[in-house]
């Protein structure tokens, strides 16, 4: 693979290879699998959250903020390849939340940010040929030309996803400029003994939080960011059920 195909598969979201426009003449005979098999999932130890999900997914996890622009996410393992919360067949671990970015693949939107209208892209690898025989997984994307009710759901879920995103990023915006992020490392220690770094992610600091000043804190509940700092420090509560999947793993 040439340097540029390889900074390029380095940009590409987490899961995704070759995402490519959905158009009914490339597409004509594809179908997607919709098995339920999440082990293209099984290898993330973190995955990105909305804000809209946090209230749902603090229950089951961690939630930390992480990269540039503090995006939060779920921790889902203690190290580096291995998500507890999906096992050897594929199935994610009941009755724990699957997050939307895990249920949104194989298909994403594609473009700028500033564009009215972005593209509806599929994971060119997990494109199958649609059988002549009845097959309840595979969907087809086109029938005889026209586009079938698993693009329509796609695009739905897509676009609703992306409002999501936008959100988190303008809630997010407002907590750094807060001055309530700080960075931390994490000691892990199994029953077994032995222990596991998870480092080079930031939390919120509670202490700064209770020491604002009313008007600050004002702000903050009118830039609709309350339920986002009170689920990540609820979420902290979550690292038993991580060492649990650990446990139950080992």
């Amino acid at each position: 693979m040439s340097e540029s195909k390889d900074a390029a598969a380095k940009s590409l979201p987490l899961f995704y290879h070759e995402p490519e426009a959905v158009n009914p003449e490339r597409h004509a005979g594809k179908a997607v699998v919709q098995s339920g098999d999440m082990s293209f999932a099984a290898n993330a130890i973190v995955i990105p959250l909305m804000a809209a999900e946090m209230p749902a997914a603090m229950r089951s996890y961690p939630i930390v903020f992480f990269g540039p622009d503090f995006m939060p996410v779920a921790i889902l393992g203690i190290k580096q390849g291995e998500n507890l919360f999906v096992d050897n067949n594929g199935k994610w671990a009941e009755p724990h939340y699957i997050p939307a970015y895990v249920r949104r693949y194989p298909f994403i939107l594609a473009g700028d940010d500033k564009a009215e209208r972005l593209t509806l892209c599929v994971d060119k690898p997990r494109l199958v040929e649609a059988s002549a025989e009845k097959n309840e997984t595979a969907k087809p994307l086109f029938d005889n030309g026209e586009k079938t009710e698993i693009i329509d759901g796609a695009l739905s879920f897509c676009e609703q996803y992306q409002g999501m995103y936008r959100k988190t990023r303008e809630i997010m915006n407002v907590i750094a400029g807060a001055d309530l992020l700080v960075e931390r490392n994490s000691k892990i220690t199994l029953g077994d003994g032995k222990s596991f770094n998870i480092s080079g992610f930031h939390l919120i600091d509670e202490a700064r939080l209770q020491s604002m000043e009313d008007d600050a804190f004002l702000a903050l509940r009118k830039a609709d960011t309350l339920a986002t700092i009170y689920c990540h420090l609820a979420s902290m509560n979550s690292w038993t059920s991580l060492l649990h999947q650990a446990s139950l793993r080992a």
